[in-house]
């Protein structure tokens, strides 16, 4: 059942604290107003709901207790309600009767608690952004909404506190895990993961493509185990003071290797391999056959996990040509990039040039327009750069296309 008076009434101190009004700015008389239209209350003009009645009664009795005045139609006096204007000379009657905080008092109340962390957040980079922000959009009487309900200082608190959890861990854990040991329940991380990489990936560049569980690996929590997938040439060791030996060339789909088991591999049979290829997708890796070539999985953006072994790869085979096959996009040539920068490996694309586009040229995609936009930022960095994808960025600006990397058949 509606509770008109607590609808009207809220959104009528949402409309007030909106305002110059509710901060003592306005220079001219300023009402609040709630109009009566078949958008805001399309029951109310429904001759055949019974909710008439029932509105003119609550709009009635919030009049009489003067917390809002009614103004009737023209010519339809004590019929048909125009709209209702707030009492703002009895602000605290209504406050007092939705049982709702002055948004002043939460504002207040947030940025006291913001203070508190500023000292906290002083060597934890997302943090620190994070608070000044919040921080400076509340004193200049802006929303923050897009990250923090005001009237809930408690759960800020706790996103605070998962970022600054998030920042400051170092053992490779599960999001169960990890919301157990510092919220005491397997959920409460989980469910405001959403918001803490959104955070993320506002206040982190490197993690603006990145999806939330992609981030979480980042600081070593993961949702399900991390597996590391591996194929073609030479032979894993799995642990030094041990004799197990994976042959890599026996395995036609390759193996995949956890996380917590990376660091106590290495690679052996080293004069087998040429290439070192990393590859975007699990469907390409899969299908993806080359004569003298170690390929790994990278699954998008790598990690924490898969730098390691990669900077291991590579200094057990510095000599190999190091290759990384993705998307001929701009998240594509944006992960090629941040591959690069982290592992400070020597990589080159592979099959992600116009002699793909023009072979493939069927199964192109167009551009979207922030794919236009993203591009535009890959050739500004490219032309200030090496410059070694610059022709086939633009190519693809000047065609407007793009192709997914499954497109691509094997030795094109």
């Amino acid at each position: 059942m509606i509770r008109y008076d607590e609808k009207i009434l809220n959104v009528l101190i949402d409309s007030y604290e909106k305002s110059a009004l509710s901060r003592g700015e306005n220079k001219v008389k300023v009402q609040i107003a709630f109009p009566f239209t078949k958008k805001t209350v399309p029951e109310y003009f429904n001759e055949s709901s019974l909710a008439y009645d029932e509105i003119h009664a609550v709009v009635k009795e919030l009049e009489r207790k003067e917390l809002l005045t009614i103004v009737w139609k023209k010519g339809k006096e004590g019929h048909i309600i125009e709209k209702v204007l707030l009492n703002t000379a009895h602000i605290e009657l209504v406050y007092a009767y939705l049982k709702r905080t002055p948004k002043e008092e939460d504002e207040n109340a947030h940025l006291k608690l913001l203070e508190a962390w500023t000292l906290k957040s002083k060597e934890m980079p997302v943090l620190c952004a994070f608070v000044f922000y919040v921080k400076q959009r509340i004193e200049e009487g802006k929303t923050v909404k897009e990250f923090v309900d005001i009237s809930d200082s408690d759960r800020t608190e706790r996103i605070l506190s998962a970022l600054f959890q998030v920042e400051n861990n170092e053992e490779s854990c599960y999001i169960r895990e990890f919301s157990i040991r510092h919220f005491g329940d397997s959920k409460i991380f989980e469910e405001m993961s959403g918001v803490i990489g959104k955070i993320m990936r506002r206040f982190r560049p490197e993690f603006a493509d990145m999806d939330t569980d992609a981030i979480l690996s980042e600081y070593r929590i993961y949702k399900t185990p991390d597996y590391v997938y591996f194929k073609g040439e030479g032979r894993i060791l799995l642990a030094e003071k041990d004799s197990s030996v994976m042959e890599l060339p026996l395995l036609k789909q390759g193996i995949g290797i956890s996380g917590a088991d990376i660091k106590g591999i290495r690679i052996c049979g080293k004069e087998s391999i040429k290439k070192v290829i990393t590859i975007e997708n699990l469907t390409t890796f899969f299908r993806w056959k080359e004569e003298g070539s170690l390929i790994i999985y990278l699954g998008g953006y790598h990690n924490s996990v898969r730098r390691e072994l990669l900077r291991m790869v590579y200094r057990e085979i510095p000599n190999a040509r190091y290759l990384h096959f993705g998307d001929i996009d701009v998240g594509g040539f944006r992960i090629y990039r941040d591959l690069c920068e982290k592992t400070q490996i020597p990589f080159q694309t592979y099959h992600m040039g116009i002699r793909e586009l023009e072979i493939y040229e069927n199964y192109t995609k167009k551009l979207t327009e922030n794919d236009k936009k993203g591009l535009r930022m890959l050739i500004e960095k490219e032309m200030t750069g090496k410059g070694e994808n610059l022709d086939v960025l633009l190519y693809m600006k000047e065609k407007g296309v793009k192709l997914e990397q499954e497109a691509v058949r094997i030795c094109t």
